[in-house]
């Protein structure tokens, strides 16, 4: 089972410095991957040694404990990621046998295949960790990288390595620097917060006083489109996250509701009531329409776009009650998708393009989440305590973000998707509709 960590957050006052190097040996990339239509799947126990400082001059207690934490950031993203799991140090394991410093050999004992050692300086105001990766079971390092910031970014420099790991064990971008967006109400609206993915570092977006839902990221851009009711019915907007700006996109007569941005950042789907019904239009960053999708009596609505941009996701009740259904980007070859479950809802595609994920109202009147394949086969349930709903990928496509009641009040919730390693990145309660946000290049 894993262990969650719960990291406490240090304030050190310390200039911001963007210093960064790295290098990493390629000659030994290992892959990882998921059996998602079995559901089986390996993870690969990995351990993280505690940081050791390697200097030759005397260090603080405050550059003690930065080490500390840092190392305990790694730990977590290690832990979090759905191909490893965290093999924890294990203090009767030490006392038992009488060791001081955990050797390669040691932590094979403990049960890692894999193991991550990393190496402290301080040169100057900053922070250089030199990380390296062994195979315990050849007992040699088979890859090497440095990484340097300035002390103040000790939690930036902790992902950064963790990303570095990912990268050289799976050949593919780590998601320890990505950003999740949710609502939260405040008095009697619902603003736009941001957060680091594993919900530290939260920021208040949007103070408008008035209802605001359906953030959705921009691929390119440092912005965040929503659904806004703030001048009379719900309109189209975009938040600027770096200076909170906010400025409208479109408006129409009725709703402008459940924007999605396409694959290549140019086009927005979104709802539009203009015409006296819900329907589906495809609109340019400007908000003007470039076509209308769909035309049916029925309430067409929750767009979301296949990873090439070349399909469309979305939920209607055409059928009696919202099934997922999809369509050409063009709004041509409707079919229905899904056939189980008498309530589907809030489809999101996979961005492997083997999946959709949706809310799916169970036997029991509970909404879980739920995946199927996109050839309409394999119809699983992920969740199984408490209401869910707003399900959205990781850049990956290895985790899934959503809202649950499970605990009590409305948090956001992250898992596998297996549905395995279901956690909890919320606890103010009242915070629904979240969405992760692009890998920064």
């Amino acid at each position: 089972m894993r262990r969650l960590l719960f990291l406490a957050f240090l304030l050190i006052p310390i200039a911001l410095s963007p210093g960064l190097r790295a290098q990493v040996d390629d000659d030994d990339v290992r892959r990882f991957y998921f059996d998602t239509i079995s559901g089986e799947y390996q993870a690969t126990p990995i351990g993280v040694d505690d940081m050791k400082y390697i200097g030759n001059r005397y260090i603080t207690h405050e550059d003690s404990v930065l080490m500390y934490y840092t190392t305990r950031i790694v730990q977590s993203d290690i832990d979090f990621y759905a191909d490893f799991e965290l093999v924890p140090l294990d203090s009767f394991f030490l006392k038992t046998y009488e060791i001081n410093e955990m050797s390669v050999l040691g932590w094979r004992r403990l049960g890692a295949d894999l193991l991550v050692k990393l190496e402290a300086e301080f040169p100057a105001d900053k922070l250089r960790v030199r990380w390296r990766l062994y195979d315990t079971i050849k007992q040699q390092q088979f890859a090497r990288g440095v990484l340097e910031r300035s002390k103040v970014d000790w939690r930036i420099l902790g992902h950064e390595i963790s990303n570095a790991v990912v990268h050289t064990l799976t050949g593919e971008a780590g998601i320890f620097l990505t950003k999740i967006a949710y609502c939260k109400e405040v008095g009697e609206g619902k603003e736009i917060f941001i957060a680091d993915y594993d919900g530290a570092n939260e920021k208040q977006l949007t103070s408008t006083e008035s209802i605001n839902i359906s953030p959705c990221f921009s691929p390119d851009k440092d912005e965040l489109y929503f659904t806004s009711y703030m001048r009379g019915d719900p309109q189209l907007f975009k938040v600027n996250i770096n200076n909170l700006e906010i400025t409208q996109v479109a408006k129409y007569d009725g709703i402008v509701a459940a924007p999605a941005i396409s694959p290549d950042g140019n086009k927005i789907a979104c709802v539009l009531s203009k015409d006296g019904n819900s329907e589906i239009y495809v609109l340019d960053l400007k908000g003007r329409v470039i076509k209308r999708l769909t035309r049916h009596q029925a309430i067409d609505t929750a767009p979301t776009w296949s990873p090439d941009g070349r399909m469309i996701a979305f939920s209607s009740d055409r059928s009696g009650s919202p099934q997922i259904y999809l369509m050409d980007s063009d709004g041509l070859n409707v079919q229905r998708l899904t056939y189980q479950g008498g309530y589907n809802d809030s489809p999101i595609w996979s961005s492997r393009a083997d999946r959709i994920t949706f809310v799916s109202r169970t036997k029991y009147g509970r909404f879980d989440l739920a995946s199927i394949d996109t050839s309409g086969i394999d119809y699983r349930i992920m969740t199984e305590v408490g209401q869910n709903e707003n399900p959205h990928f990781s850049p990956d496509g290895k985790h899934i973000i959503f809202s649950s009641t499970r605990l009590g009040p409305r948090d956001i919730f992250t898992m596998d998707i297996t549905g395995r390693n279901q956690s909890r990145l919320t606890r103010s309660g009242r915070c629904s509709n979240p969405v992760w946000g692009p890998a920064r290049k």
